[in-house]
């Protein structure tokens, strides 16, 4: 297992500019490889799908190929692979479809744990057909939310249970098999937001339980856009909204217009490029993933303790990424000193690490931090060893500051 991050980084021109990069888990920068399948895609004769033209033919090949290359990375089929312009608009879209299969009464679960991608669409869609919302907490003293947790709010009644992966907030990662055991059991569906987790876990949707899946590839180094996972038998019993004359088969049934091909073929260049993070690996390209998110793991987790001894050296931080399994991602306050203050500091030094809820807004009020957050530093594929000593040193200087 070999991670070259010398010449991982040589493939980011946005790095030439000198930024050490701690937005990750807001948006990952983009590899040369994947820029060049956008510009290629574009280049080339492109229409709308068919067999005819040759722009059909590409756009074909490019829908037909990321569908592939997601259901590798995803543990999933290819014919359960749906496509949208985000994950936000993924997830209203399916609240939307699902709720038509709920009555008045029936119970749907959120946590506050979750990105309001995975809170709101089920609440005013819930709200819609007369649903009851019950909410899962979680112990804001560890960061943990278990299934005993969500044990706790299922009953009978309930008709969906919407949890993430991966707190984008604070990295919590669930049990995510246990509590969709839970949720089959009940008789309920399970909706994972793994828009936080894809970028640091192999996914496997079968491990996983999940009856859907979605993630967002601009988190993972590809273009701006949205993933949903699910079995193809399931989403043949879905009945969406759409035009008359588009197709009805799955998954096309719940893409609604014209895909961006473009940002399609840079998705799948971005799964090519994480399967050669370990440059060592062979075998198919699910394997080749297997060994390099391997190495991505150890990459991470090395910087991770690296930054967390940093940290405990600095007087007045509060570290609220506590949980025993949690990505590569922490949430930072101050008692002296504020943290849209330390964003600016940081940046005026060339270091990226916002400050926000970062529309986790019910795990930020849940930690008492209300809708203002703290300071989240999350790490990537491309982030070094001089990227969090820059951090560091940025912050102890930044806490040296008289208060203000």
């Amino acid at each position: 297992m070999t991670y070259d991050i010398t010449a991982l980084r040589s493939r980011f021109p946005a790095l030439e500019a000198g930024i050490a990069h701690f937005d990750g888990p807001g948006g990952t920068q983009t590899p040369e490889p994947v820029i060049r399948a956008v510009a290629d895609a574009l280049a080339r004769p492109l229409s709308n799908r068919g067999r005819v033209a040759p722009g059909e033919r590409n756009a074909e090949s490019i829908v037909t190929g990321t569908r592939q290359a997601l259901a590798d990375l995803l543990g999933a089929q290819p014919s359960g692979i749906v496509f949208g312009r985000s994950a936000t608009q993924l997830t209203y879209d399916f609240a939307r479809t699902l709720a038509k299969t709920w009555s008045p009464g029936d119970e749907v679960v959120v946590t506050r744990l979750d990105h309001d991608a995975n809170i709101r669409p089920w609440v005013q869609a819930a709200a819609v057909v007369g649903a009851v919302v019950r909410w899962a907490d979680f112990d804001p003293a560890t960061g943990e939310l278990t299934a005993d947790d969500i044990r706790a709010v299922l009953s009978e009644r309930t008709r969906l249970v919407a949890v993430t992966a991966a707190s984008n907030l604070i990295g919590t990662r669930p049990d995510i098999p246990r509590i969709t055991r839970l949720v089959r059991g009940s008789g309920a569906l399970s909706y994972v937001d793994g828009v936080h987790h894809a970028a640091h876990t192999l996914v496997d949707l079968e491990r996983l339980g999940a009856d859907f899946y979605v993630c967002s590839p601009y988190k993972f180094l590809g273009p701006h856009h949205g993933v949903l996972a699910a079995r193809p038998q399931l989403l043949e019993t879905l009945r969406p909204d759409k035009l008359l004359p588009s197709g009805d088969a799955v998954p096309e049934r719940f893409e609604l217009g014209t895909l961006p091909y473009e940002f399609l073929a840079g998705t799948r260049a971005a799964v090519d490029f994480l399967a050669e993070l370990d440059p060592d690996a062979r075998g198919t390209r699910r394997r080749r993933l297997e060994a390099s998110y391997a190495a991505l793991e150890e990459h991470e987790g090395g910087l991770r303790a690296r930054l967390d001894t940093g940290l405990a050296a600095l007087d007045g931080v509060t570290v609220h990424s506590r949980a025993a399994d949690r990505t590569p991602t922490l949430l930072l306050t101050f008692a002296r000193h504020g943290t849209a203050d330390a964003y600016a500091f940081l940046g005026e030094r060339g270091v990226h690490a916002p400050a926000s809820s970062f529309y986790a807004v019910e795990a930020s009020r849940r930690l008492g931090l209300g809708d203002a957050g703290g300071l989240r530093v999350g790490l990537a594929p491309y982030t070094s060893e001089q990227d969090v000593d820059r951090l560091l040193s940025g912050l102890a200087e930044f806490l040296d500051r008289p208060a203000g």
